[in-house]
């Protein structure tokens, strides 16, 4: 669904990507994966039109979209969900849900019939609308910024670190929202930094480094790998799933 041709890209004229080459997969999660200064967060900001590349082609669904703007490429179906922060914690749930659907705001009809339909996926954001964000748990935050994400009916969501700075019990919460955002049938592409949480999440992982691409294969096989253990784990794969665990 989404390819990557010999992209390259950075900040004060020096490349972070070093010619990326991937192909995402519609209607799965990729998890992308690496230690800090890969360029994991800056595929994803490529991909949302925050970052120009200097060379290099992105398509979506066979278009290109590489030299769009942040609004067009969210028009065309792209929509990210921010690390920390992405809520206006003073406006109610419902409220920060209705920014979310700022590009059909004029479709009074439309806009209500996906937050019907988002309330069923997240009933969140229907029993505390009436709530201001900033009395929400971490893991309600969490569930209402991601389901403001699908008001428009993205076909590709980006995730960039969406565990970072969470306690175990609100990293649950993301893994299971996550699930039912692909469950909806949206394309996931996430970055994160705990390399077996997003490894158990998603369908096909991602490892990066110095601004290219090591490997890509099925997550599972990504976490059995032993050079996988000795780099991210310092331990002996794991492969099961603990019960209520992460």
């Amino acid at each position: 669904m989404i390819e990557f041709e010999n992209v390259r890209a950075g900040y004060g004229g020096g490349d972070v990507l070093q010619g990326v080459t991937l192909t995402v997969e519609r209607a799965a999660i990729t998890c992308v994966v690496g230690p800090n200064g890969a360029g994991k967060s800056t595929l994803l900001r490529v991909l949302s039109g925050l970052l120009r590349p200097s060379a290099g082609t992105i398509l979506l669904d066979g278009k290109p979209v590489h030299a769009l703007s942040p609004a067009e490429v969210l028009a065309a179906g792209v929509a990210q969900v921010p690390q920390q922060g992405g809520l206006f914690g003073n406006l109610t749930v419902r409220d920060n849900m209705l920014l979310g659907g700022y590009l059909i705001r004029s479709e009074r009809g439309r806009l209500k019939k996906r937050l019907d339909e988002l309330a069923e996926a997240f009933p969140v954001i229907t029993t505390r609308a009436h709530d201001k964000a900033a009395d929400l748990s971490g893991g309600q935050r969490r569930i209402v910024e991601f389901a403001r994400a699908l008001v428009t009916n993205p076909s590709v969501v980006l995730l960039d670190e969406p565990t970072l700075g969470l306690d175990p019990k609100t990293c649950e919460v993301v893994f299971e929202s996550t699930q039912t955002m692909n469950e909806l049938g949206v394309t996931v592409l996430m970055v994160e930094q705990n390399v077996r949480f997003g490894l158990k999440l998603a369908h096909h992982g991602v490892v990066m480094e110095r601004g290219q691409v090591l490997f890509a294969a099925p997550a599972d096989e990504l976490l059995a790998r032993p050079d996988m253990a000795a780099l991210f784990f310092g331990a002996a794969p794991e492969t099961s799933h603990p019960e209520g665990g992460l």
